[in-house]
């Protein structure tokens, strides 16, 4: 069995040059797209989570840590992008260096990190939104905000939040980038804002004991937080709607990692410099620091912030899903029929769809726990092949045009490899057990389907 066949980067080009997706991203709307999908549950909730129950005030070196493994792999995307520019990210990327099963592996688990991530930002949503109609003297229910398993019935809010960017997906990736910049311009202004009225109050008394869990509890922070940093993968699956994708995207991946990397240990310096990290084990750390200090109607803006942050991150996970998705049935992974492009918005419909519905059932009905930690998995894991990859092409195509290469890549991709790994290993065991538990799923579901069905195994369907 053929195992490891790979897919030309010639045929690769062709195909995505003639997808039939409108090309309208450029370089600008790459950051934007990356700080949509970066800055928002991270910034807005893990950063209270991890100082609480992780890392302390040293939460900060927790980012500089997930920044830094991101910033390896993403030199190894930016990389392949230049190589590649079709839809997919790692998926892609993992086809046309490791071989075909290790590919359909590597999109198996985005899938799930895509899938799984998006319920829990919509979760995560609708009781930002619930939150704020009780604030506003508005019930709307237990029964209908909330799951069977939290006592209630349905989560509704969660679920049109999902359908309704859904729709607006399949309007057409201009439309959508349109809203994300303005929910993009909202919650940064609302940063703005915490960190303006925040700066004044720090008590760096609040940063003593900084390592209060040691060592190894700022690297177990860094492997949770890693949840925050999953957009730049989505900014690298908008390949083939990018006007020149061989350059904007190494400047989409780079600038939108530096930049939220920045805000991310900024925000968390501070917010454990006015608050005791003890006490910010909530869903809101950002909004109830303000609280804290005495600022309520300051707290009342950044959660409307944050409601926008969290929107665009939905936004962009529903996007990436749908392209992941859409790149593994065009290879035959899944059905190909699903693929199609729709003709007059030239949107890949079917998957959204699918996709929105999927998600919406999960988050209207399934309680999300430890969404962090499985999403955190299927990202390293799709970093670290991404890293080992593009030094495999550097052996076995080395003269194949590269608009950017990454500096110093025999010293840059074995780091990422060794950090995603290292922060893997710092997962719980649970975690370890579901994402074996998927994998061995997703091998029953090559073997019995896509492999007899792969593109490759058929090459010459298309010419007929």
């Amino acid at each position: 069995m053929n195992l490891f066949r790979t897919k030309s980067i010639e045929q690769m080009r062709e195909t995505a040059a003639h997808s039939g997706m409108a090309k309208t991203l450029g370089a600008f709307d790459l950051i934007l797209l990356g700080i949509g999908c970066v800055i928002g549950t991270g910034i807005f909730v893990l950063t209270g989570v991890a100082a609480a129950k992780y890392a302390g005030p040293a939460v900060t070196i927790s980012f500089m840590i997930s920044g830094l493994a991101c910033a390896l792999a993403g030199l190894a995307y930016a990389e392949f992008s230049s190589i590649v520019p079709a839809s997919g990210s790692a998926y892609t990327y993992t086809y046309a260096s490791l071989g075909e099963f290790i590919a359909f592996i590597v999109g198996w688990n985005l899938i799930l990190e895509y899938t799984v991530t998006a319920s829990a930002v919509a979760s995560g949503w609708s009781g930002y939104v619930t939150g704020l109609l009780l604030s506003a003297g508005i019930d709307p229910g237990h029964a209908l905000t909330h799951v069977p398993a939290d006592g209630g019935i349905i989560n509704i809010p969660a679920i049109f939040i999902t359908l309704l960017l859904s729709v607006l997906l399949i309007r057409g990736t201009q439309e959508s980038t349109k809203l994300n910049r303005i929910l993009v311009g909202v919650k940064l202004t609302a940063i703005a804002i915490f960190l303006l009225l925040a700066i004044p109050h720090v008590d760096t008394m609040n940063w003593e004991p900084f390592m209060p869990f040691g060592v190894s509890g700022i690297f177990g922070g860094a492997a949770i937080v890693f949840f925050a940093y999953i957009g730049f993968d989505a900014v690298a699956t908008s390949a083939e709607e990018c006007k020149n994708p061989s350059h904007d995207l190494p400047i989409g991946i780079i600038g939108s990692l530096v930049i939220c990397t920045a805000l991310y240990v900024v925000v968390a310096g501070v917010l454990t410099g006015i608050v005791p990290y003890t006490e910010l084990n909530n869903p809101e750390p950002v909004a109830f620091a303000l609280r804290y200090i005495g600022y309520n109607l300051g707290s009342a803006v950044v959660g409307v912030g944050a409601i926008a942050g969290i929107t665009t991150v939905l936004l962009v996970l529903l996007y990436g899903q749908a392209r992941i998705f859409f790149a593994m049935s065009r290879d035959g992974m899944v059905p190909a029929r699903v693929c199609k492009i729709h003709k007059r918005y030239h949107t890949p419909y079917i998957v959204t769809v699918m996709g929105g519905i999927f998600v919406s059932i999960i988050a209207g009905f399934v309680p999300i726990g430890v969404i962090a930690e499985m999403a955190n998995i299927g990202t390293l894991s799709a970093f670290l092949v991404a890293a080992i990859g593009v030094l495999v092409l550097r052996i076995t195509k080395p003269d194949v045009p590269r608009t950017f290469r990454c500096p110093l890549v025999w010293l840059i991709a074995p780091l990422a490899v060794l950090t995603c790994g290292y922060l893997m290993y710092h997962l719980p065991w649970e975690t370890w057990v579901r994402f074996i538990v998927w994998c061995t799923f997703g091998c029953l579901v090559y073997f019995g389907y896509s492999y007899q069905h792969s593109a490759l195994a058929h090459p010459h369907d298309d010419e007929e």
